[in-house]
């Protein structure tokens, strides 16, 4: 079994591709197409409306007979990259799919720094050599300098930019390293990651076979050390039975053990006619079986009430599955993505692979009787996506989305549309700072002493973290100093009040540390009925400790960052003096100029907020010709006087006096 996803800056061919690997394993008569909406893996209505994909799908097929592929066509918009983040936790390897007329692009960077990262083996298709503009020898270059140099080709594209483009494998010629641009030849490039084949290349280059050069390349293929590269066309087939060998032959199958302990990860979540949810899940090890009770995430469990898997490009029903394979379950309700089956169960939903969203709108129904049906709608698509933050204010009944960009904001206003028959407008986009600690900040707060109203002792440290740490939370009391209930509330309720900081942004790189504890002993009256206000509850520790938590983030102080996009600019010589005050305008931060040919190549910093303004003033100022690349770099400290702030969502303990009437309806002393 390989679990195989297809990955690509949008419009590169991606959907094209799985539709020609299906067709070429006998799973579908005849190829659909993007632009007439009829692919097998494009199956939402936007979909096929718009001509791209926007959630992943799986689909299977066999190559050589043998081994069992789930195929995973994933989105290439970079406003939906939450759908590759959740599917590269569950690939045994990947095909980057490159245009053989565009290039490198902007988002096929970020995914293959990405898989490289996560050490997932890549193979690369350079696709599209049929269409006009193609070239080979430029696009290998641009790979080798912009995403690997252990790009390998495994042949040579002929009649280039014609309907008769194809792709010849150079079988014994691979030793040498024939073809445009090739540069170094398979043996030198695979003896730097093994020294037995390095000191045979060195004392008898001619000893080296062609079938030992093979094996040592589906070895370090399938270790991610090199990176075998095909030509070829998805819409005419060219190169595409290469890439089928090579699928099998480079890239490595798991087989997992079935016999051992459960263990697989939920990677997408949808919901079936009456609104039951369906769990796609990776199995790792072990084998599930209907009606077998399944426990998930962090405390749940579920009891299987249906499986399917995919095979031959539908799914299946089974009545169990098995490791290595990917499932679709039906019965654990509230299962999340990110979330592990199994008795080892946790959670992965705070690991991320990719930036986090940095825009946030305010989503609102055109009619107001529609507020209850558009929360429960927008519940479900964030419980789809879970990189959609979702921001419920309840003082102001304001809904807030965080969001990766325009399209998706489109998206998620059709899906309201189509799927839940809510129309729905938004709000100017706005950009999402974060804050972190400045220094380090303690309170505490202690029961029975005022100004605590509160049956609970909770104590609290906040420290700085290093950037990208996120939040961490330990204890310097003994677990076993009041009952684990408590413990567990303090902390989730830590991690809930640092959504909202000093000036209303997310709080993060902390360490944040519980120094006291005490509670009162459940207590009761002769007659045996518990006396709620002799003993502690859940509910003293949820309430207290976001005043204690913001009290010790006020001595701490905080710094507000704004999110810092790396861009990439292209323009006409003439241009320069014209585009270069703008740039200035929109804060933006340009290294030193480099010239290639008519054009001049800026690279540097500028703040996410300004990005969008960039991208309107381009193409007047460069007559269209300007091309721009940006990704998120980093987060750095606001400048200036005036720190953004953002309105708070929660009951403000921040403002004791108004905190306290809004949740006990007292205030303590009075």
């Amino acid at each position: 079994m390989l679990n195989l996803g297809i990955l690509a800056h949008v419009d590169a061919g991606k959907t094209s591709l799985t539709e020609r690997l299906l067709h070429s394993a006998g799973v579908i008569d005849e190829l659909g197409s993007v632009d007439d909406g009829s692919t097998r893996t494009d199956t939402l209505s936007l979909e096929r409306r718009r001509g791209i994909t926007i959630k992943s799908a799986v689909v299977s097929f066999v190559v050589g007979g043998d081994v069992a592929v789930n195929l995973i066509d994933t989105p290439g918009h970079p406003d939906f990259i939450a759908e590759v983040e959740r599917v590269l936790d569950v690939l045994d390897g990947a095909v980057l799919v490159v245009s053989a007329v565009e290039g490198v692009q902007p988002q096929t960077r970020i995914l293959m720094r990405t898989l490289q990262r996560l050490r997932i083996p890549v193979l690369i298709f350079v696709n599209k050599i049929d269409r006009r503009g193609a070239h080979d020898g430029r696009v290998l270059r641009n790979i080798r300098e912009k995403l690997t140099p252990a790009a390998l080709p495994m042949g040579a594209a002929r009649a280039l930019g014609t309907r008769k483009a194809g792709f010849v494998p150079y079988g014994e010629a691979l030793r040498e390293g024939a073809g445009a641009g090739s540069g170094r030849g398979l043996a030198e490039l695979l003896a730097e990651n093994d020294e037995e084949l390095l000191a045979a290349y060195v004392e008898d280059e001619a000893g080296l076979s062609h079938e030992r050069l093979r094996e040592q390349l589906a070895v370090q293929s399938r270790q991610g050390l090199v990176h075998p590269l095909f030509f070829g066309s998805a819409i005419t087939g060219a190169g595409v039975g290469a890439l089928t060998a090579g699928i099998r032959e480079l890239l490595p199958s798991t087989e997992g053990d079935g016999d051992g302990p459960v263990s697989g990860r939920v990677f997408k979540v949808e919901r079936a006619a009456g609104g039951r949810q369906i769990a796609y899940v990776r199995m790792y090890s072990g084998t599930v079986r209907v009606r077998d009770r399944l426990p998930f995430g962090e405390d749940d469990e579920g009891k299987i009430t249906g499986i399917e898997f995919f095979e031959q490009g539908s799914a299946v029903r089974r009545t169990s599955a098995t490791a290595g394979q990917i499932g679709r379950f039906r019965g654990l309700d509230g299962v999340r993505i990110g979330d592990t089956v199994g008795p080892a169960r946790g959670s992965s939903r705070g690991v991320h692979h990719f930036a986090p969203p940095t825009l946030e709108t305010v989503v609102s129904p055109c009619l107001p009787g529609d507020k209850g049906t558009l929360h429960a709608a927008l519940t479900e698509v964030a419980e789809a996506d879970p990189l959609i933050g979702l921001r419920q204010d309840e003082l102001r009944g304001e809904i807030s989305l965080s969001l990766y960009g325009e399209v998706q904001k489109e998206v998620v206003q059709a899906t309201l549309a189509d799927e839940y028959g809510v129309d729905v407008t938004f709000r100017e986009s706005t950009t999402i700072c974060i804050e972190r600690p400045a220094g380090t900040g303690a309170a505490v707060e202690t029961m029975h002493k005022e100004p605590n109203p509160f049956l609970a002792t909770v104590g609290l440290r906040i420290d700085p973290a290093p950037p990208g740490s996120g939040v961490g939370y330990g204890l310097e009391v003994e677990l076993g100093s009041m009952p684990y209930a408590f413990m567990r509330a303090v902390e989730e309720t830590v991690r809930e009040t640092l959504r909202e900081g000093l000036h209303g942004w997310q709080v993060t790189d902390c360490k944040v540390t519980m120094t006291h504890s005490g509670y009162a002993p459940r207590q009761s009256h002769a007659h045996a009925v518990f006396d709620k206000s002799m003993s502690s509850t859940g509910a003293d520790f949820r309430q207290l400790t976001p005043l204690v938590l913001m009290e010790a983030l006020k001595r701490a102080g905080t710094t507000v960052h704004e999110p810092v996009h790396h861009f990439r600019l292209e323009i006409p010589a003439e241009t320069f003096g014209t585009v270069l005050p703008v740039l200035s305008q929109l804060r933006a931060v340009p290294r030193a100029p480099a010239t290639e040919g008519a054009s001049y190549l800026l690279e540097g910093e500028m703040p996410a907020a300004n990005i969008h303004a960039l991208e309107q003033q381009l193409p007047p100022l460069t007559s269209g010709e300007g091309v721009l690349e940006c990704a998120f770099s980093h987060y750095r400290p606001v400048a200036g006087a005036l720190v953004p702030s953002r309105s708070r969502t929660d009951h403000d303990p921040l403002n004791r006096k108004e905190y306290l009437l809004r949740v006990v309806r007292r205030v303590a002393g009075a």
